[in-house]
């Protein structure tokens, strides 16, 4: 599956740490945060994060509006945007399939039962690796201004989705959905199945986790240069440790992503604008 054209720099990126970090920075453009120019590149994720495999490959120049309307519509079509967390595992998504050249498994937006809904469960199903070395990961994301309570919030969320019973009924969801013509369909089918050891999964799997929040740093620089470049590492890795200090699981590796933002409220609203324009197309 080709992905778009990279926008997002990792600008941190420490994978073999426990929990692993990645920093991801939007950048400047002639002084300004770039979050119209953010807003545009995440429409281009928008066929693969709410489409199904099969429609994604019939996808082409003819009929590429078409297909973004449906994949627009999916998302939401609520006035009231604000609040919704869409956005988000729209944002964590392309966080994996950046870093670790992820492939999605299956698209949770795609079986909403109405546009409106908000779904329950994982916020991301992807897989990375080969066939014979397949890991599954599973994310959660917090759409956030504030990250102490980005932070809270998915640290209690990620404990309560490890337990078996969740765990096990998410699983069962996950196959369900599973495209059986999906060349990694059999070997991840194999991996959820009921008959397989949690021991096991938690052996090839990960939890990404993606918190966005207004950053200090970013509203204090117009430019990346020096002076950015060592503050934002250095606020990416308080929040790192404060996130790694909060309760986490210890039997499942996770792998932390950190958006900072200049203003949640104003990319939020370029997000909305960008995503009505197409489903009015």
């Amino acid at each position: 599956m080709k992905k778009p054209e990279r926008f997002l720099e990792l600008r941190v990126h420490k994978p073999s740490s426990a929990p692993g970090c990645t920093g991801l920075c939007a950048g400047y453009e002639r002084g300004q945060w770039r979050a119209e120019q953010l807003a545009e590149h995440a429409m281009d994720w928008l066929p693969e994060f709410a489409l199904s495999v099969a429609e994604c490959e019939r996808m082409n120049h003819a009929n590429a509006g078409r297909f973004m309307r449906r994949a627009a519509k999916a998302v939401y079509e609520s006035k009231k945007f604000e609040k919704r967390g869409e956005f988000g595992e729209l944002f964590l998504h392309i966080a994996i399939r950046e870093a670790f050249d992820s492939i999605p498994a299956i698209s949770k937006i795609y079986y909403k039962t109405s546009n409106n809904n908000t779904v329950k469960g994982f916020d991301a199903v992807h897989v990375v690796g080969s066939l014979d070395d397949l890991e599954l990961w599973i994310g959660e994301a917090k759409f956030y201004e504030d990250i102490k309570k980005a932070i809270y919030a998915v640290v209690r969320e990620i404990n309560e989705h490890v337990q078996t019973n969740y765990l096990r009924s998410e699983f069962m969801l996950i196959s369900n959905k599973i495209d059986d013509s999906w060349q990694h369909a059999s070997a991840l089918k194999k991996l959820l199945d009921p008959n397989t050891s949690l021991d096991e999964v938690f052996k090839r799997a990960c939890i990404p986790v993606l918190l966005t929040y207004d950053s200090a740093v970013i509203a204090a620089h117009n430019v990346c240069d020096g002076d950015y470049k060592a503050g934002f590492k250095d606020e990416i890795m308080t929040h790192w440790e404060a996130f790694s200090r909060n309760g986490l699981p210890t039997d499942v590796r996770i792998h932390l992503f950190l958006l900072p933002l200049k203003s949640k409220k104003e990319l939020i609203t370029f997000l909305d604008e960008r995503l009505k324009s197409w489903q009015g197309i």
